[in-house]
């Protein structure tokens, strides 16, 4: 048996721990950035504020989607895509496995951490929801989804009014997200709201 506190092990285990530390930063620096979307993000953001109805509405979403989930490679997009099919097969702990590993390649591709999130928002861990969202957020301002997730998910913490206003944020991007019918109605009587 191998005495673990030999100098020798520990060495060993230190060039070990040495060698996987740059073996992640090295794939994490081999990440390219994230294709730049804004200006067709703010094209559909103006069509999708104009659009006549849902359908019109959900079209012009799908194509904002498109644009999100591009991942920055081939590699990212077949890790993205991994974890989305695991998400939609139930499998959340293979899922946020995935959106690890994508996360530790591209740390500043804001997808990563909003898919994190759903998975996270579905075992209604929150707090660590919360967290991936905001650092979505942070990468992509306008990510309407993400917006709503946030929005949604500080409901499910009971921060309700934060909530609300995050999610009125979120609808005056895009009018037409499926979360437009929780927002609640504001029932302040008008004399009240002036004062």
């Amino acid at each position: 048996m191998t005495d673990l506190r030999h100098p020798w092990v520990m060495k060993r285990a230190s060039l070990t721990l040495a060698f996987v530390f740059m073996a992640t930063s090295a794939a994490a620096s081999n990440c390219p950035p994230a294709p730049d979307h804004a200006d067709a993000l703010a094209r559909l953001f103006n069509q999708v504020q104009l659009a006549p109805d849902p359908v019109s509405g959900q079209l012009i979403t799908n194509e904002m989607w498109a644009l999100w989930a591009e991942a920055p490679d081939e590699a990212a997009q077949a890790v993205l895509d991994a974890g989305m099919e695991k998400r939609a097969a139930y499998d959340f702990a293979g899922a946020i496995s995935e959106f690890d590993r994508l996360i530790a390649y591209c740390p500043d591709y804001a997808e990563g951490y909003n898919q994190r999130a759903f998975v996270l928002f579905i075992q209604q861990d929150y707090p660590s929801a919360l967290a991936d969202l905001d650092r979505a957020l942070a990468l992509s301002p306008t990510h309407v989804a993400a917006l709503a997730g946030k929005a949604l998910t500080l409901m499910g913490l009971n921060r309700m009014e934060e909530g609300q206003a995050l999610l009125k944020q979120a609808l005056a991007l895009n009018p037409w997200l499926p979360e437009r019918r929780m927002v609640i109605p504001d029932t302040t009587p008008p004399a009240e709201k002036d004062l």
